[in-house]
């Protein structure tokens, strides 16, 4: 396909066959699409899943989106993202980020402190382990002094990281480091501004313009039958809500820095009343601006217009229905992006 367009995988987190799953990622891969992602909460284990998607696919790339960098050690991640790199002939890509204090206090029992700092430093022991240097860093979190080495030479001595990066202070960092950034209901208008950010902050740390790719997790639906549309739009407008009320005050901030804080404003009092009228206050300008909807040509349309506005690599939302019906509507958005 002309356009690198990755998919989310199911949520594991709700009842769902894993063999469909898994059978949905063969498809994508036997489609030509670019990667499938999965995330992980306090559900299935994610790099087990991930395993399972490495042996069924044959071309797709595979990412994490994401690995949180509290719960487990960046040794034990390096030598997981080395083994299934390995195993998957090179198409592995490894997501990264803090998550939130709720779920790293409460569900990992660990401490949630310099968020920041902490990535910054396991990207960076990720980066010397894949290149099999003697393990000897001093941090401010992580003191490592021995000198061991991976004891296998990975397939490639350096895996691309991507970070989830929300807020201005984690997104400078992923210019600074990373190899791409996973933002959520980021606008499409507010794109270049982020492409700009990110090249600031690499050009401060002597790395070329465009060294960090944008690939954004879109809330998406492509629908087959002109009678889903307004369904579909209103399905879209729920996780939006959810975000914005429920999850922190990260996305509320970054969308409020986007331009629309009337939004938010409106978001948070439709809680008041309960998840619906949430969902409702999601206005179309803040909805079409953060997700894609449509039939297939018009979504293909659409994502040539935000690839112009810069997003690189995005991460659609994997359709929904069973294998067969997901097969077709894959092929109909693979048919829509290769026309002229």
């Amino acid at each position: 396909m002309p356009l690198p367009v990755g998919l989310v995988a199911d949520n594991p987190n709700f009842p769902a066959e894993w063999d469909a799953v898994v059978a949905k990622a063969r498809i994508a891969d036997e489609l030509g699409y670019d990667s499938i992602w999965l995330g992980e909460t306090w559900g299935y284990d994610i790099l087990t899943s991930l395993a399972d998607f490495v042996r069924a696919t044959k071309q797709i790339k595979v990412g994490a989106g994401i690995i949180n960098v509290f719960s487990r050690s960046p040794g034990v991640v390096a030598a997981t993202a080395a083994t299934l790199d390995e195993r998957s002939g090179g198409r592995f890509l490894l997501g990264l980020g803090s998550s939130g204090p709720q779920v790293i206090e409460h569900w990992h029992g660990a401490a949630y402190a310099q968020p920041l700092r902490r990535i910054r430093e396991y990207v960076a022991i990720v980066n010397m382990i894949m290149r099999r240097e003697p393990l000897n860093y001093q941090g401010e979190i992580f003191h490592l002094e021995r000198g061991f080495k991976l004891r296998f030479k990975p397939v490639r001595d350096h895996i691309p990281i991507y970070l989830a990066s929300l807020s201005p202070k984690s997104i400078a960092q992923a210019g600074a480091i990373a190899d791409g950034i996973l933002p959520t209901f980021w606008p499409a208008s507010a794109v270049p501004a982020l492409r700009q950010t990110l090249d600031e902050a690499a050009s401060a740390a002597e790395r070329p313009a465009g060294s960090t790719i944008i690939a954004p997790y879109i809330t998406s639906a492509v629908i087959m039958d002109e009678g889903q549309r307004e369904m579909a739009r209103m399905l879209a407008r729920a996780p939006i809500a959810w975000y914005i009320g429920r999850m922190g005050t990260f996305y509320a901030d970054m969308l409020r820095r986007n331009g629309y804080p009337a939004e938010v404003e409106a978001v948070l009092a439709g809680w008041q009343r309960g998840p619906e009228n949430a969902a409702a206050a999601v206005s179309d300008r803040l909805l079409d601006d953060t997700a894609i909807i449509g039939t297939p040509t018009e979504v293909a349309a659409t994502l040539r217009r935000w690839h112009a506005l810069g997003v690189q690599q995005p991460l659609l939302t994997m359709p929904p229905g069973d294998v067969s019906t997901v097969g077709q509507t894959l092929a109909a958005l693979r048919d829509a992006l290769a026309a002229p």
